[in-house]
């Protein structure tokens, strides 16, 4: 099988040095590389790497923590890797997807990065629900007070046009009626 090593350093300060001699003992013929920190989205030595993956190669990292900026994001790249027929060894933590066991690993991070995600979501929906019962209101704050909004229509019942009344309150008519019309 043929091996591609993928190495990333967050700094241009740090070295590649001892990923790149861990890659090369164990076995890659190509060593792809990015200097950028692991929570960027865009990593050309990534994208190289992932673009020559196919049946019969495997990608090899020194740790996993090179390879993704979170579990979710590790599982995702990991499906990518299965979806193209390749393989993943990650050295330090002895994960080889072309073994049944690394694959058994393999699935556990998926089913922990999915239930991590849950939680998140469940976390996320009782803070909301907490907030609410506060009487905390939540979304986008409102364009026009109270205040306003009386002023706005005052200014209307006045004989005052729509698009004088949002021009003097410095909102579009759209939201001065919408404001008008909640209350």
């Amino acid at each position: 099988m043929k091996r591609i090593g993928y190495a990333r350093v967050s700094t241009v300060d740090q070295k590649l040095n001892l990923q790149r001699d861990a890659l090369k003992a164990a076995g890659c013929d190509l060593i792809l590389v990015d200097q950028v920190s692991g929570t960027r989205a865009k990593r050309p030595g990534l994208d190289k790497a992932l673009a020559k993956l196919g049946p019969e190669v495997v990608l090899v990292v020194w740790r996993l923590d090179r390879l993704g900026r979170s579990l979710s994001h590790l599982v995702e790249v990991l499906k990518l890797i299965q979806a193209k027929g390749a393989g993943f060894i990650s050295l330090t933590e002895a994960i080889d997807t072309t073994s049944a066991g690394g694959r058994l690993v393999f699935h556990m991070m998926a089913a922990l990065a999915e239930f991590e995600r849950a939680l998140i979501v469940e976390r996320t929906q009782a803070g909301l629900v907490a907030a609410k019962s506060r009487g905390v209101r939540l979304g986008r704050p409102r364009k026009l007070t109270g205040k306003q909004v009386k002023h706005g229509r005052a200014l209307l019942d006045g004989g005052e046009t729509g698009h004088a009344v949002a021009q003097t309150l410095g909102v579009s008519r759209a939201t001065l009626y919408r404001a008008l019309a909640a209350g």
